[in-house]
């Protein structure tokens, strides 16, 4: 039990992965233009709070309903392996409506973009590893990164350019799919 940087390392690494913030400067850039002005900081402190609350609250929530962490786990395994199959593939099989969107602050952008159901799966997913303090530090280090990101978004695209964000999430989501496969085959031995 301690702070552990290979666990702090490999738990903000899934996190990115999963949240692919530079992947999705297409999108963050189309809703500056559709709302005008995307509020960084707190689309990452709203994003940043609702992942750490479901990191505390979720394994209750799961207690609840009746829900081991290593079934979420291996249920997570599966959207990060179909997560990592939409980067590495280029396809898209859920597509999030963004109808009615009270603020692109907020929603879209704060959640599900950021904090959404892949990233909520993977602190779970997580949890079942990782000791706590690890995860949070892993999701501190996430929000400030997000928050560098939203607020270059438009210099960041103009540097890396189209190619290169599409090799960057191909390269993310090969790694996904080999951390996918790790945590299914950890928690599927814990629930047999």
């Amino acid at each position: 039990m301690g702070f552990n940087f290979k666990e702090i390392f490999t738990a903000f690494m899934v996190l990115f992965a999963v949240i692919d913030i530079i992947g999705n400067i297409p999108i963050i850039i189309d809703l500056r233009k559709k709302a005008g002005h995307i509020q960084s900081e707190k689309a990452s402190i709203i994003a940043g709070g609702i992942m750490i609350l479901f990191l505390f609250l979720g394994q209750s929530l799961l207690s609840l309903i009746g829900v081991d962490v290593n079934s979420f786990a291996v249920a997570g395994a599966f959207i990060l392996f179909f997560i990592a199959l939409e980067m590495i593939l280029g396809i898209t099989l859920y597509k999030e409506d963004e109808e009615g969107a009270i603020t692109a602050t907020v929603f879209p952008l704060a959640f599900p973009l950021i904090a959404g159901p892949g990233s909520l799966t993977t602190l779970l997913s997580l949890r079942a590893e990782f000791e706590i303090q690890n995860i949070i530090i892993a999701v501190f280090l996430n929000v400030i990164f997000i928050y560098i990101v939203l607020k270059t978004s438009r210099r960041i695209e103009r540097l890396i350019g189209p190619n290169g964000i599409k090799i960057i999430r191909k390269i993310f989501g090969v790694i996904l799919l080999a951390i996918a496969i790790k945590l299914f085959a950890a928690n599927i031995k814990a629930l047999f």
